[in-house]
């Protein structure tokens, strides 16, 4: 008797993405966005508050060249942290699981970002800062496993994305914080010890996903590999390119977004500064055209990336998205003569270089088996912090160089989407296929 089921024996693929998601699917999709929310603000408050901060702690005026230089420093701490972090405690989810690492990595950055609000020194603000970034780190690639691994497979794409479009409340929250406190920065660090009670929940309602306990199991057993392995990561004929490759590209989206993306503050400054526009009047204008206006564009990028690569697949997405980024930032960049032009293409250019963003949280974790998935995604992502670091000093070299405003410098920088166009040449189509196991 032929056992093999008719095609009308098969169950029909569900209608919509939701279709099918339980309830307890969609509370891990709650908990791991919550966390990234807070992940998102720790990063985003700093740039929307670090003039006044740093005006407050050296002293010095807003247009001080040391203030400058020390935000570019902070923040390549920040990317040098979130690496470390994301890279350490993504090999210890894969060791210990999901749920304690989630757990410790929520209290780093919480409880470090409000010691902020003590700060007298640079040296406190730059140990915090990178505190602060190892539990950010850390978070995303603890989170962003979890998700892929408890999701569905004709949900997966459309979650992830969704879980990391919700960084954008976030960047908003850090933004309306901002404006509320003004010069106030302190209080602004003060609020982050508000995730710290996420813990509870996350204790109390989160479970190992069976991948990650079938894993454990297998390892114990000598029939699987080690958890958390760097060793097999690194030098695994196909885990270690897909590791160094995943890196570059994420090297490429966050390199970019501290050197292009953050610009449209400064763009929007600038313009309003020519238009003689008073200091402090235009510096609050900037913020609210960056931190809500352009996080918009930013969110419905992030938003969008999911359901165009369910269609298109997602190296194909990947491509598309670095290319019209290629196209936006020069247009955005000198297009513009008024505050109302500027105002309307910088969604646009939000749009096109946050978008590939959430498709680093559904991507990475698809190219790695359950053994190393948060080892390997927590290395794509992190590590790419750390070798994007770099681009903070090229940019701010850039923009001082001899004739090279800021308009010149930022579409310089554009050019390294042209790298992550290359790199995905060379990664596989993960669309449609099961989780490596």
């Amino acid at each position: 008797m032929n056992s093999t089921p008719s095609p009308s024996d098969k169950a029909a693929p569900p209608t919509r993405w939701y279709h099918g998601v339980t309830r307890y699917q969609w509370l891990v999709l709650v908990i791991a966005s919550a966390g990234w929310v807070f992940d998102a603000y720790e990063g985003q408050v700093f740039n929307i508050t670090r003039n006044d901060l740093l005006t407050d702690i050296l002293q010095a005026a807003h247009d001080a060249p040391e203030v400058r230089r020390y935000g570019d420093v902070f923040l390549g701490i920040f990317l040098v942290g979130g690496a470390f972090g994301g890279i350490l405690f993504g090999s210890l989810a894969d060791r210990w699981g999901r749920k304690p690492v989630m757990v410790l990595t929520i209290l780093f950055y919480s409880v470090f970002a409000g010691l902020t609000y003590f700060a007298t020194s640079l040296w406190q603000v730059g140990a915090l800062r990178f505190l602060v970034a190892m539990g950010v780190g850390g978070e995303w690639a603890v989170a962003a496993t979890l998700v892929a691994e408890v999701f569905p497979p004709h949900a997966r794409a459309h979650a992830s994305g969704l879980f990391h479009a919700t960084s954008v409340l976030g960047t908003w929250l850090a933004a309306v914080v901002g404006l509320a406190v003004g010069v106030h920065w302190r209080y602004a660090y003060l609020i982050s010890v508000i995730p710290a009670l996420l813990v509870l929940w996350v204790w109390s309602s989160v479970k190992e996903p069976e991948s990650w306990t079938d894993a454990r199991r297998k390892a114990a057993t000598g029939e699987g590999g080690k958890l958390g392995s760097f060793r097999e990561l690194f030098f695994h004929r196909v885990w270690g390119p897909r590791a160094v490759l995943g890196m570059v590209l994420a090297a490429v989206g966050l390199g970019t977004f501290w050197s292009v993306t953050v610009a449209g503050q400064d763009l929007m400054l600038d313009l309003l500064l020519r238009d003689g526009m008073e200091e402090i009047q235009a510096r609050t204008e900037a913020k609210f055209a960056y931190g809500i206006v352009q996080t918009i564009g930013g969110g419905l990028g992030l938003l969008s990336f999911g359901p165009i690569c369910v269609r298109l697949g997602r190296r194909r997405t990947f491509i598309l998205m670095q290319a019209l980024a290629l196209v936006v930032v020069p247009v955005t960049c000198y297009l513009p003569t008024t505050y109302l032009q500027l105002l309307l293409l910088l969604p646009l250019l939000g749009f096109v270089t946050l978008s590939t963003h959430a498709g680093f949280a559904i991507y990475f974790p698809e190219l790695f088996p359950s053994h190393l998935r948060s080892t390997g995604a927590g290395f794509c992502f992190n590590a790419g912090r750390l070798v994007a670091s770099p681009v903070l000093v090229l940019s701010g070299s850039l923009k001082a160089l001899p004739g090279v405003d800021l308009r010149l410098g930022v579409t310089l920088m554009s050019l390294l989407f042209v790298i992550g166009i290359l790199v995905m040449f060379f990664l596989p189509e993960t669309k449609d296929q099961p989780l490596p196991e």
